[in-house]
């Protein structure tokens, strides 16, 4: 921290001075380290998430030719259709079960381990669950297949919370969205490969299919073999670890690696003042963030963001894909192949959004994915009414089917993940984490749950009610979300203080956790002097 003696300068010059510096700050570098970070963090964690979500796709009817013969060995007879349809029901769905299970656990690794040590842990969940995966064939027991979907949702609900988080501690305010956007980028990627590898030249066959879920221990190993390598959270080392031996020295070497300078005292110091200001305070449980009024608009944002996510619409535009390209004329071999079409779009949009988030910024990406949504939701349900009075509609409807998942992609596909970090300050954090995991996956299994119900009941119109959810979606964002792009901490609770009814952080809190350079003046001896602390984080 350097002090300056500003005694006989202008208020006025200070203030010019401030805009001066300001239009001369130099962009963030993003360094090695820190991609290796984002990019290896999330190859063992949402790059398996998003793998797994469409991975049972392709091997399905092998599955269940897979059950009635184990079946039929056991009990000495065929097994009935709705047994069958019983047991694929549970394999998909327990899933969901899984994650939900991990999004519970998750703050009590976090707070143990670490972000980096939970993430590192989680690896073995995806190894166990790949072998009774790849396994449970040559075992004869479809039972090994459950167990090792289940497993595979903890290790998702362990990895969507902790990612997210390591994610928004490591990386610099200027670029935070950008290396927040490797979690969805990952996830549309996961699921590409898998819809890629499922193709009957490759894995989708039937002498093949246990291969498809061996491939999940691959990512985790290399998540395992370079993860160590990487630092761990700084602001994690300190402020919830408070091991001052050790992290003093680990925070300094994680500074220099994630920010590629060796001059990091600004940056410490500005970790060291949050903490300063936190020492009396602890981590924040579920119940103290819901009750707590300085932060209730904050978990109603999460709330409403995870639970959009989830509730949208884009996985049930999986179930209606082969059946659009059916009623288009496509022949049945070929399907699977345009199919790619709607996986390759998903990774553009994802990497697209990641490119211009720190331009556009989080709640513009927001509005627009939701609000697109809804009106490719609507054009969709026109489109299908008349599918089959016009030969060509079939081709609009599935174009409609790509503005929709483009659109998902560009914002609400991984903005929820960038904003439950950014939206709470390291207390409340943990915590949030744990809510926004909870909500995610009971909606995960609610869509699940309803929406054969709800195909049935409203056939076609069924979009109607996504579109509904997006709009409503995009009205609250806009009235409540401000922006949170290149925002400190700090500015964000103060953009929710009025919404909240509660004070603005007082004058002493202020000075501690600022990093506007230049902003601050204290009287020490007579004198005025002036703190510039320039801060990446």
């Amino acid at each position: 921290m350097e002090i300056q003696d500003t005694t006989n300068v202008e208020p006025n010059n200070i203030e010019n001075d401030e805009q001066v510096h300001k239009s001369t700050e130099k962009p963030q570098r993003i360094t090695a380290c820190l991609v290796n970070a984002a990019f290896f963090g999330a190859l063992g964690s949402s790059y398996l998430y998003g793998y797994s979500l469409s991975v049972v796709n392709a091997p399905s009817l092998f599955i269940k030719t897979f059950y009635n013969k184990t079946w039929q060995e056991r009990y000495g007879e065929p097994i009935r259709a709705d047994m069958v349809t019983t047991l694929w029901s549970i394999t998909v769905s327990i899933f969901a079960i899984g994650g939900l299970l991990g999004a519970l656990c998750v703050t009590l690794l976090m707070k143990v381990l670490g972000r980096k040590g939970t993430l590192l842990l989680n690896n073995s969940f995806a190894m166990i669950s790949a072998l009774l995966l790849a396994l449970g064939e040559k075992a004869g027991s479809f039972e090994m297949l459950i167990i090792g979907r289940f497993i595979m949702g903890v290790d998702s609900g362990i990895s969507l919370s902790a990612l997210p988080m390591y994610l928004g501690e490591i990386a610099p305010r200027q670029v935070r969205g950008f290396i927040g956007q490797f979690n969805s980028i990952l996830i549309c990627l996961g699921v590409f490969t898998g819809q890629v590898l499922g193709l009957p030249e490759l894995l989708g066959q039937e002498a093949r299919w246990n291969f498809l879920f061996a491939f999940q221990a691959l990512p985790a190993l290399l998540q395992l073999c370079v993860l160590p390598f990487l630092p761990e959270s700084p602001r994690f080392l300190l402020m919830e670890r408070r091991d001052e031996a050790g992290a003093e020295k680990g925070e300094f070497a994680a500074f220099r690696d994630f920010l590629g300078k060796e001059d990091v005292s600004k940056e410490l110091e500005e970790v060291h003042a949050e903490s300063r200001a936190q020492n009396t305070m602890r981590m924040a449980s579920i119940t103290e963030l819901l009750l707590n009024p300085a932060v209730r608009w904050q978990v109603v944002t999460v709330v409403v963001t995870m639970a959009c996510y989830q509730l949208c619409g884009l996985n049930a535009i999986w179930y209606y894909t082969n059946g659009i390209l059916r009623d288009s004329g496509f022949a049945e071999n070929v399907i699977p192949y345009v199919v790619l079409s709607t996986g390759a779009v998903e990774t553009l949009a994802a990497i697209v959004s990641g490119l211009v988030i720190e331009r556009v910024g989080r709640r513009p990406l927001l509005l627009f994915g939701f609000t697109a949504m809804a009106f490719f939701f609507g054009l969709l349900t026109v489109f299908l009414n008349f599918q089959h009075q016009y030969l060509w509609m079939p081709y609009l409807s599935f174009i409609c089917i790509l503005g929709v998942i483009a659109s998902f992609c560009s914002g609400p596909g991984g903005i929820p993940f960038v904003l439950t970090g950014e939206l709470f300050e390291q207390s409340y954090r943990p915590a949030a984490f744990m809510i926004a995991g909870v909500v995610n996956w009971l909606s995960n299994f609610a869509v699940g749950l309803v929406f054969p119900f709800m195909q049935e009941a409203l056939q076609t119109n069924a979009f109607l009610v996504f579109m509904v959810v997006c709009v409503l979606g995009a009205v609250y964002l806009h009235f409540i979300l401000p922006e949170t792009k290149n925002r400190t901490f700090l500015d964000i609770s103060q953009s929710f203080a009025k919404i909240n009814k509660v004070p603005l952080p007082d004058k002493e809190m202020e000075n501690v956790l600022a990093v506007k350079p230049r902003s601050k003046q204290v009287e020490a001896n007579g004198k005025v002097l002036h703190f510039e602390v320039e801060s990446s984080f």
